[in-house]
């Protein structure tokens, strides 16, 4: 009798797995649940002194976000971009998202060159559809 309920408790031992399937289902089912919830917030890189404007509107989908420092420094993604290599980086962006839409961030004191040389960057690019951000008046 002894043998056989020893024998039991070995089998039930035996059998007694934790099944970390259910488990890792929730962790991916709650990683997708956060990968399409999340709003990716995009920011070009610095912080600019936006000039005001009393008929500034704000643009809900801007995807394409260019700064233009004081010191004329073009920024997109966080890093610090050559004038040359804007078109480009457009270019990438906007084949990532065909419908996007370029904002330019230029600082007050940024100078109308740059910000042109900018504009026609995302016009040969591609992206007709290009604003000029500001502060509200």
């Amino acid at each position: 009798m002894r043998s056989q309920l020893t024998k039991v408790l070995q089998e039930q031992e035996e059998n007694e797995e934790i099944n970390m399937t259910p488990m890792l289902d929730v962790v991916f089912i709650l990683l997708i649940f956060f990968i399409v919830t999340a709003s990716f917030v995009k920011e070009a890189g610095i912080e600019v002194n936006r000039p005001e404007a009393a008929t500034a509107l704000k643009k809900e989908r801007a995807n394409i976000l260019v700064a233009i420092s004081d010191k004329g420094e073009v920024w997109i993604n966080k890093r610090r971009v050559d004038i040359r290599a804007v078109q480009a980086n457009i270019e990438r962006l906007k084949a990532e998202n065909p419908q996007g839409t370029v904002v330019i961030q230029a600082d007050k004191k940024a100078t109308t060159e740059v910000l042109i040389k900018v504009m026609d960057s995302a016009r040969a690019a591609g992206v007709f559809d290009v604003s000029i951000a500001a502060q509200e008046a």
